[in-house]
């Protein structure tokens, strides 16, 4: 059975999560039309509505896995479309378009640390309110370091392998694209083993407590 925090950081932690993830694309977007290409935007994608974001297995399905599991809530959107072509230079965009989405939780999880930060140097723990308001700071801030820490992974369609796929010289960016079709495969394989955990738990925790001084 859930205990009342439990519940409490459910109800807090889920619209967080669908917000982070609806931000993390639109960046993508944002930065796609930077540098030139504006399909995000032509197909509607360049939108907090979370209706066109949705994404049933990342939205859904696998924060429903993690909160039944215990494990920290993640996820993410559908990923935004943007095409390489009509970048400026697409070998190069590609990297700071994928970049983008994990800077924009990045920046998140950085705001919601300085918010924490603020409420120590007062008295917060005498106000519901202001308690409410930490614990929502806090969700906030390990939401968006689990975010970017995960999207990072050099794993199709991971942002991290588009990452790669931008450093390295483009004959070896193509083979490395062949992964691609089996992306979801080996995500699902590495979270089921509890690999994920294993490398990402303790550079999470390093961020966690970086960021904010305390523990995860």
């Amino acid at each position: 059975m859930f205990q009342t925090k439990e519940i409490m950081d459910l109800l807090i932690s889920l619209p967080v999560l669908l917000f982070s993830v609806i931000l993390h694309e639109y960046a993508h977007g944002w930065m796609a039309e930077k540098f030139g290409d504006d399909t995000a935007r032509i197909m509607g994608r360049l939108t907090f509505n979370p209706v066109p974001h949705i994404d049933f297995f990342g939205t859904i399905i696998l924060p429903a896995v993690a909160i039944i599991s215990g494990a920290p809530i993640f996820g993410w959107a559908k990923p935004v479309p943007v095409n390489p072509y009509r970048l400026n230079n697409p070998h190069k965009d590609m990297v700071w378009v994928s970049l983008a989405g994990p800077l924009s939780n990045i920046m998140l999880a950085v705001g919601a640390a300085f918010v924490m930060w603020g409420l120590r140097l007062i008295d917060f723990q005498a106000s519901g309110l202001l308690i409410a308001l930490y614990q929502l700071a806090y969700l906030t801030m390990l939401i968006n370091i689990i975010l970017p820490v995960f999207n990072l992974f050099p794993v199709p369609p991971l942002d991290g392998s588009k990452v790669v796929m931008g450093i390295l010289p483009p004959r070896l960016a193509f083979q490395y694209a062949q992964l691609e079709p089996y992306g979801f495969f080996i995500i699902i394989i590495l979270l089921s083993t509890g690999f994920f955990g294993r490398v990402l738990g303790p550079i999470v925790s390093f961020f966690v407590y970086a960021l904010s001084g305390r523990g995860f």
